[in-house]
């Protein structure tokens, strides 16, 4: 089975750190994402999508975003169940991120010009506990790059 989510979207509010009584980092935040298709002479509507981070993805989106920056996350969703004050049992969906990524320039959301698609970064975070990218990974032209050994003939294969 599979459950993945990659959602981009708005911070709703400044994410606040918490932490569990054991010491584990906890963040709760939700972003605010737009639909990608709106009816003819309507706005397009907005979804806002709560997520939790913990340990290090949760001090690296604390450390980093501000409510209004751009953030991708990918994780999974969960469900959850819980009884609120007055009694009531309800259900909580959210999406459990495992990785944070930067999707635009730090210049650009702190002028907060947040419709700029032109100035993407790529920095990111992830529990596999990966460095951040500084730099995208270089794109490979077409045709000949000298990368690969080329074999001549199927007649030199071993199998």
């Amino acid at each position: 089975m599979l459950n993945v989510a990659v959602l981009t979207g708005r911070l709703v509010a400044d994410p606040e750190l918490r932490h569990t009584p054991n010491g584990v980092a906890v963040v709760s935040f939700r972003i605010a994402v737009d639909r990608s298709y709106a009816k003819s002479g309507t706005e397009r509507q907005t979804d806002f999508i709560d997520i939790v981070a913990w340990r290090n993805t949760a001090e690296f989106v604390c450390k980093y975003f501000r409510k209004g920056q751009l953030i991708s996350v990918q994780g999974s969703i969960q469900t959850r169940n819980y009884t609120d004050r007055d009694g009531n049992k309800r259900t909580a969906v959210e999406v459990v991120a495992d990785n944070a990524h930067f999707t635009e320039s730090k210049r650009s959301s702190e002028s907060g010009n947040y419709g700029s698609d032109n100035n993407n970064y790529s920095g990111s975070y992830s529990n596999n506990y990966s460095k951040p990218a500084a730099e995208p990974a270089p794109a490979y032209a077409s045709g000949d790059t000298g990368d690969f050994e080329e074999i001549p003939m199927d007649d030199d294969l071993p199998f």
